[in-house]
């Protein structure tokens, strides 16, 4: 059963009933997945964005972009239209298929875990998730990297507070500090 299929016959019917909702269109959909890598290091070593391209875009299964200064910053040396970060958002199939390797493999593998800290989840029922190294996934090989990085995951969704927000994701099976 893919991920897809196990949002549609398990988490909804369940976030229906214990919601209280009679109608399916008003149960708590995941809409979009956005991958995030900001690249300060950018502004003194042009290939640093190349190979983050290339990483994300391995991780994520999808071309990744690259995003653009919108204004200049002088103390950080950064001019308006330099490449600073790169980005990608996964929608359809690759959302659920990145969520599902997600959910399953990549949070197990950190140290640690106690679980999501109940912070991850704004006010708008999305999850927002910064690591602090690319390697968790495994579609990077450890002995490729030149430098570990950081990238921030948001799962937007159509929750409209925090409360169905966290409880979708309690759903799907992601773990949260008790």
């Amino acid at each position: 059963m893919s991920f897809k299929e196990f949002f549609q016959t398990e988490v909804k019917p369940a976030l229906m009933k214990e919601l209280g909702l009679s109608n399916s269109f008003a149960v708590p959909n995941i809409v979009k997945v956005v991958l995030n890598v900001g690249a300060g290091e950018a502004v003194t070593n042009k290939n640093v964005i190349a190979k983050i391209q290339e990483q994300i875009s391995m991780i994520a299964g999808q071309k990744a972009v690259i995003t653009k200064a919108r204004k200049s910053v002088s103390a950080f040396k950064i001019r308006e239209g330099l490449p600073i970060g790169v980005k990608v958002t996964l929608r359809g199939n690759r959302m659920y298929e990145f969520l599902q390797k997600f959910i399953t493999i990549v949070i197990p593998r950190l140290r640690d875990f106690k679980g999501i800290d109940d912070n991850a989840v704004d006010a708008h029922g999305n999850l927002n998730i910064g690591f602090t190294e690319q390697t968790l996934f495994p579609e990077i090989e450890y002995d490729k990297v030149d430098k570990l990085r950081g990238l921030q995951i948001t799962v937007v969704t159509t929750a409209k507070d925090k409360k169905k927000g966290r409880l979708l994701f309690e759903k799907l099976g992601v773990a949260f500090k008790k």
